[in-house]
């Protein structure tokens, strides 16, 4: 497979490490703080937007559900209103789902379980999950296209895959708003709340690398997942992505 533009974007930039280990590190870095700053920077509308993903895949009545880079459970939390049998968050930072569990459990889900794993060589079975959500999380991803290969395997027929993902105005006005929040604002307001600097940096780099729009509905087509749609939230400063396959 052939690297993408953002595959070669990296939260440390070293030299001895894969992006896969520096993302690991960041996240498990800025965890205690993450929920706090995630909800501040998004003024809290990520709930809506998750809300609307779950609706999509709620319609097929998913038993089995998948909530790829979970994080602190966020996105797992919401498909709990499905009522389904079982909810696999899986991340690559385990600091990241200590506090989900933690959330979990003081909300009794007790059929949300939490894995550590690689999302480029995810440890189920074929045609396991009915449907899957990943929620900010595929621009972090090593291999972009070898992460959605595996979703699509690990998805079984007629199942239905979310993605939301941070992306970048048309307009021209939003545009230049959008540019003046991540460039300065939220790198800003990471450095007074986070012990990693870089993280919050890393975010807009990782943003505008990102094949987003039809360059990503192009991507998800050629790994073959079936009616693919590209649908902007907030003025487009947000995508959902939705496919099934």
């Amino acid at each position: 497979m052939i690297a993408l533009k953002h595959d070669t974007i990296r939260p440390y930039g070293h030299t001895d490490t894969t992006k896969k280990e520096e993302v690991e590190h960041m996240f498990d870095n800025i965890a205690h703080r993450y929920d706090f700053l995630n909800h501040l920077l998004s003024a809290g509308i990520d709930h809506t937007w998750r809300k609307k993903a779950v609706n999509y895949i709620g319609e097929i009545h998913p038993k089995i559900i998948a909530d790829l880079a979970t994080g602190t459970g966020d996105f797992a939390m919401e498909s709990a209103r499905l009522n389904p049998t079982k909810i696999i968050g899986i991340d690559i930072s385990d600091e990241m789902m200590h506090y989900g569990r933690i959330k979990t459990k003081n909300k009794k889900y007790d059929f949300i379980e939490f894995i550590k794993g690689d999302s480029e060589k995810l440890e189920f079975d074929d045609n396991y999950f009915d449907a899957m959500t990943v929620g900010f999380g595929v621009r972090n991803y090593q291999n972009l296209e070898q992460g959605l290969t595996e979703m699509k395997r690990i998805l079984r027929t007629n199942g239905r895959l979310v993605i939301l993902e941070v992306s970048i105005p048309k307009n021209t006005l939003m545009k230049f708003i959008f540019n003046i929040y991540f460039n300065y604002f939220c790198p800003f307001i990471g450095r007074l709340f986070s012990k990693d600097v870089r993280a919050y940096t890393y975010l807009n780099e990782s943003v505008n690398a990102f094949p987003s729009g039809k360059n990503f509905t192009d991507i998800l087509e050629k790994i073959g997942f079936r009616n693919v749609v590209w649908k902007p939230l907030t003025f487009g400063i947000c995508a959902m992505y939705t496919c099934e396959k």
